[in-house]
């Protein structure tokens, strides 16, 4: 099978040619259809994530190998399984969940593989959809998408899913209630916005630099769209940030944030405009190290909280709402498997508005 592979970190992706896996006991092989191309790859293909303070997460310690198929937000069509895969039919395309995890601890039980210590995630320790065929390790990590286009549905699988999971976090009671204060208008901004729509959400104020992102989330409903950059929120934020943002809000208290950047810039914002009992909902992997100010966390009783994707339940709520016609589609780019390194590197340069996805024939 031709696969498209990180083989050393910040080098060009190689197309490499290997054997087409069989599947054994419960695996199932896919034709890949569709594989969408996201920040989080950027991150694998940098080889780690920066802490701050000159400290870096390095994922070849953490268990990341090379040459590594990246690709996480995959559809495929089944095309064999092993003797133990049961209840799945070849003519028909499955939204692949990647966030696997070891199967034996506490989390995996608890169904909340995406929370595992030892984990064995698709694009990231296995190999995934970068490639025209993915072997997933059973068919419980596959939901039929029906009729639906492939290249519409990939990017559930990661930045639907966080995304979804983020909003779970702040809770219906507050989102439909009140706006909530986006930062980042990229895929998992724009995918932000059609949610909180289908949700029955109140809005959301988008913070960006990016002036054609800002204005592909005011189509998407953004109730507002600010420009990062005039409130300094890259360099420091300008004395009104916070009042600006609120502001935006109708003047109300901003009850919660979520941070699809994750940079010191933008908690630090976020921390000065929430109001008391607020929640910042951080899920942006940029890096860097914060400096709040420890004691006005209890002062305003603020929950500061890590979201990382979600479980297979969400994922399978998400996909009830898809299914039912309730999330607007957002836009989706589609591009040829083999200009998989060309796209990876237009997403670094921030030249991706919505989502990039791979599509095989």
């Amino acid at each position: 099978m031709k696969c498209y592979c990180v083989v050393n970190f910040r080098e060009p992706l190689q197309e490499m040619d290997q054997p087409t896996p069989t599947p054994q006991g419960t695996q199932v092989l896919l034709k890949v259809r569709a594989a969408g191309v996201c920040h989080s790859d950027i991150h694998l293909w940098e080889g780690g994530y920066d802490l701050g303070q000159g400290r870096t997460l390095s994922l070849k310690d953490r268990g990341v190998s090379l040459p590594l198929t990246m690709g996480h937000e995959t559809v495929g069509a089944v095309v064999a399984a092993g003797p133990d895969a049961q209840g799945l039919a070849t003519d028909r395309n499955y939204l692949v969940y990647p966030w696997i995890g070891c199967g034996k601890c506490a989390s995996c039980a608890a169904g909340m593989e995406n929370h595992c210590t030892a984990p064995a995630c698709l694009g990231v320790h296995r190999a995934g959809g970068y490639a025209d065929h993915i072997v997933v390790p059973h068919p419980r990590y596959l939901i039929d998408i029906g009729g639906l286009d492939p290249a519409q549905i990939a990017p559930y699988a990661c930045s639907g899913l966080t995304t979804y999971s983020a909003l779970k976090k702040i809770g219906a009671e507050v989102y439909r209630e009140h706006p909530v204060v986006i930062f980042g208008a990229g895929g998992l901004g724009l995918m932000s916005l059609t949610l909180i729509k289908a949700l029955g959400g109140a809005g959301a104020i988008v913070v960006d630099i990016d002036p054609a992102k800002r204005q592909a989330a005011l189509d998407a409903g953004a109730l507002a769209a600010l420009d990062a950059g005039a409130l300094a929120a890259i360099d420091g934020a300008a004395p009104d940030a916070a009042q600006q943002i609120v502001k935006a809000a109708g003047g109300k208290p901003v009850q919660a944030a979520i941070d699809l950047v994750g940079a010191p810039a933008t908690t630090s914002l976020a921390f000065d405009f929430l109001t008391k009992g607020g929640k910042l909902i951080i899920v942006g992997l940029f890096g860097g190290g914060s400096t709040w100010p420890i004691a006005l966390i209890p002062m305003k009783a603020l929950s500061i909280i890590g979201s990382y994707v979600g479980n297979l339940a969400e994922l399978k709520e998400l996909m009830e709402l898809v299914r039912a016609g309730k999330v607007p589609p957002m836009p989706v780019h589609r591009h040829a498997l083999a200009e998989a390194d060309s796209v990876l590197a237009s997403l670094r340069e921030g030249k991706v508005v919505g989502r990039a996805v791979l599509t095989v024939d």
